[in-house]
């Protein structure tokens, strides 16, 4: 079907209309929001859109960030696509009504651990907000070492760089497609979410979004400039290179991949805090190499610290996490089954906690096995303490946070409620995600979850307490404790545990 014609800053794009369910609404699909990156450019600053004559259709997704695919067993959980192309800056918009209201704004930054992703998959589609009343951005920004590689002579962070100037052209372009750019809301799940608690702390995204939904996230991954550094030795090293931008931006893309996941495998294979940075191994979770630096300017404080500074103040902040975010990656993998009684205090002590902790996680599931001990407390180490210190900051600076818990047991693997299975609720696109859900996934919690998600973009407000003197956790898909239901400070005995806050 034709679409309608819209006019942005650089020039005018034609998009198309789709259809979900009974409604219709308009898609207007890779769009660029930043130049291309070719040689030198794939490690600078982005540079703004070559406007262009006549009209640019906007109906096809654009290409993907430069990255590998994902390895077995994630590959058959999480879907990939990887289209190449120089124009990987690129954004798509999905709206009720081009240039008929003042709708709310919702941005999507996708996750991947800083190095895969792309706004492109089918689970990110944003018809189903459009249909309710929402403009819904997907953004893709660079990623892996064209993104976080912290290199002498290249401006650090320049993935969150790429985020930041997305947000601009949404600021300067999103009421044309009929949304409200004082009325913005940033979402993201893992890295995504680990990127708005960087923006939240960044100078040059204030004023930027209104409200922010931080999904499986933390405000603590970010490195210390100096242990990215040591990263970036270590990468220039298989590459036979001194660590500046020098000669590393002129190799071909694929030798910078073959080198990252090199890089990536050795840190996962020998994650010594003497090689790679204490801030490296303990902020990026033991697997991430690349991802956001405190820098001093982009960053200039690790987020957490400079939120409950006064950061980011004003923002509304929903938070939560999923209830076994961990099994996503211990149980397809095997290890969660080989673990033993004997084993777990040796392989959770890396997490900086005694016997004791060991004894309150396995006091609390006496008919589980230690696998699921360690899930559980890896789960809360990486995921839950972290967003719990993220509301707290939040709260105690203007009592704007709330927070919730996706709990709903997927029948894939023996996952239960791991990472990444709120994504197709949140989006209420069930159908192309039975990967992950299996093949019968509750409509009516997709309806719910992603119903609460339009109301928080809307109003402010998701539905619940805030989080203040206590902690109301709003829970999603937990059948014993029904619909709407609310828990205050839920396994508080095992919070506590790897509280920083």
């Amino acid at each position: 079907m034709t679409g309608v014609r819209v006019s942005t800053t650089a020039g005018v794009v034609r998009g198309r209309r789709v259809r979900t369910g009974d409604a219709e609404v308009h898609a207007f699909l890779g769009i660029p929001y930043a130049g291309p990156l070719v040689g030198a450019a794939r490690f600078a600053a982005p540079s703004a859109v070559e406007p262009w004559e006549g009209e640019r259709p906007a109906t096809e997704h654009g290409p993907t960030p430069p990255q590998g695919p994902y390895p077995a067993p994630t590959s058959e959980l999480l879907p990939s696509v990887i289209v190449d192309g120089d124009a990987s800056l690129n954004l798509s918009v999905w709206t009720p009504e081009p240039g008929t209201g003042r709708l709310p704004v919702m941005v999507w930054i996708h996750g991947g651990a800083f190095t895969r992703g792309t706004h492109r998959l089918p689970t990110y589609d944003g018809a189903a907000f459009a249909r309710d009343g929402v403009v819904v951005v997907g953004i893709n920004y660079r990623l892996g070492a064209l993104g976080f590689l912290s290199l002498a002579g290249a401006p650090d962070n320049r993935g969150l760089r790429d985020q930041i100037k997305a947000l601009e052209w949404v600021r300067d372009n999103v009421a044309a497609f009929g949304g409200d750019p004082d009325q913005v809301t940033v979402f993201g799940e893992s890295a995504g979410a680990m990127s708005i608690a960087a923006l939240l702390s960044s100078p040059y995204a204030e004023g930027l979004f209104r409200r922010a939904i931080v999904q499986s996230g933390n405000a603590v991954s970010a490195s210390d400039l100096g242990d990215a550094r040591l990263v970036a030795s270590e990468f220039t090293e298989t590459l036979g290179l001194p660590p500046t931008v020098v000669g590393v931006a002129d190799l071909p893309t694929d030798a910078l991949q073959r080198a990252q996941d090199a890089v990536g495998l050795a840190l996962v294979g020998d994650p010594n805090p003497n090689r790679w940075g204490a801030s490296t191994v303990a902020r990026g979770l033991g697997v991430m190499s690349m991802f956001p630096t405190v820098d001093g300017d982009i960053l200039p404080a690790l987020p957490i610290d400079a939120i409950r500074a006064g950061a980011g103040r004003g923002v509304e902040v929903l938070a939560g996490t999923t209830r076994e975010e961990m099994r996503f990656f211990l149980v397809p993998s095997g290890l969660a089954a080989v673990v033993t009684a004997e084993m777990l205090p040796g392989i959770v002590g890396r997490l900086g906690v005694g016997s004791d902790a060991v004894a309150t996680y396995t006091r609390n599931r006496p008919d589980e096995s230690p696998g699921d001990v360690m899930c559980a407390m890896f789960t809360d180490y990486s995921f839950r303490s972290g967003t719990a210190d993220l509301v707290d900051a939040i709260a105690a600076r203007d009592q704007s946070a709330w927070q919730y818990e996706f709990a709903w047991p997927t029948p894939v693997r023996d996952l239960r409620a791991c990472h990444a299975l709120e994504l197709a609720f949140v989006f209420d696109n069930l159908g192309g995600s039975a990967q992950l859900t299996g093949p019968t996934p509750p409509q009516d919690l997709a309806d719910d979850m992603h119903a609460t998600w339009v109301r928080f973009a809307t109003t402010g407000d998701p539905g619940w307490d805030r989080v203040g003197d206590t902690r109301p956790v709003r829970t999603f898909g937990d059948a014993s404790l029904g619909a709407d239901a609310v828990v205050t400070d839920p396994r508080a005995d095992e919070l506590a545990v790897f509280r920083q806050g």
